[in-house]
């Protein structure tokens, strides 16, 4: 080979070489950028399984901390339930024990003031023979029974306990009175306070005993006139003396014919 095409071949030995480091190139490139692409689908793969995992983990923690909630609720309720039932349990019984309590207390009471001493149960039934004789004040009983013998204690458990009415007592009184003469009304009040009675019971007696005043002032001056002798002025004045008043002494004495 002469020296001509040796200087001449070598442009393209160099040529050659160029191009095949190009392609070289080339290929690592393509496979780099494959690399790249794989590693990307496997953090992608690993990224999504792992979302996945913890929406599990907390989808399934979720129920766990509902399900926490709903008992503590649930057993919450629970004791303040049984808290108030065992308070209303425990009050109805405090009351119902009080009031047996209460009840039998005043049964033994009773029972106990129903037995009563030999003494006073004779007070009392010397204090219901005289009720059915005679009316009688609390304090007039008590006397009676007292004249009788019986100690303060027994004739005082006799009035106590004989069940007299004493308004009623009052009420009797009065009108006994009535049937044995005659009566002002001021007259008769005095007379029932001085058996015993009390103002408030006289003085009911008096105004529910149904008697005419101007009635009992002729009555009266009648009983005078059977005992002595009376003008009429002093008739009069006797009249009002007894508690009558001015009106009731003037008819009085009138109808007696003077």
């Amino acid at each position: 080979m002469s020296k001509k095409q040796e200087v001449a071949d070598a442009p393209k030995k160099k040529k050659n070489k160029g191009l095949i480091v190009v392609i070289v190139i080339l290929v690592i490139l393509l496979l780099a950028v494959l690399g790249n692409s794989s590693d990307n689908n496997e953090a992608d793969d690993i990224g999504s399984s792992s979302s996945s995992t913890t929406s599990s983990e907390a989808s399934s923690t979720t129920p766990e901390v509902t399900s926490a909630t709903t008992a503590e609720v649930t057993a919450e309720a629970t004791t303040e339930a049984t808290t108030e039932a065992t308070v209303e349990a425990t009050t109805e019984a405090i009351t119902e024990a009080t009031t047996e309590a209460t009840t039998e207390a005043a049964t033994s009471t009773t029972e106990s003031s129903s037995q009563g001493t030999i003494g006073e149960k004779n007070a009392l039934k010397s204090a219901k023979t005289y009720l059915s004789i005679m009316s009688f004040s609390y304090s007039g009983l008590i006397d009676q029974l007292e004249f009788e013998g019986y100690t303060t204690e027994e004739a005082t458990y006799a009035a106590d306990n004989c069940g007299a009415d004493w308004y009623e007592q009052a009420a009797k009184k009065a009108k006994e009175y009535l049937n044995l003469m005659a009566f002002s009304r001021s007259g008769l009040i005095d007379q029932l306070e001085f058996e015993g009675f009390t103002t408030d019971e006289a003085t009911d007696a008096v105004d529910n005993c149904g008697a005419d005043w101007n009635e009992q002032a002729a009555k009266k001056a009648q009983e005078y006139i059977d005992l002595m002798a009376f003008s009429r002025s002093g008739l009069i004045d006797q009249l009002e003396f007894e508690g009558f008043t001015a009106d009731e002494a003037e008819y009085g004495v009138t109808a007696v014919g003077y």
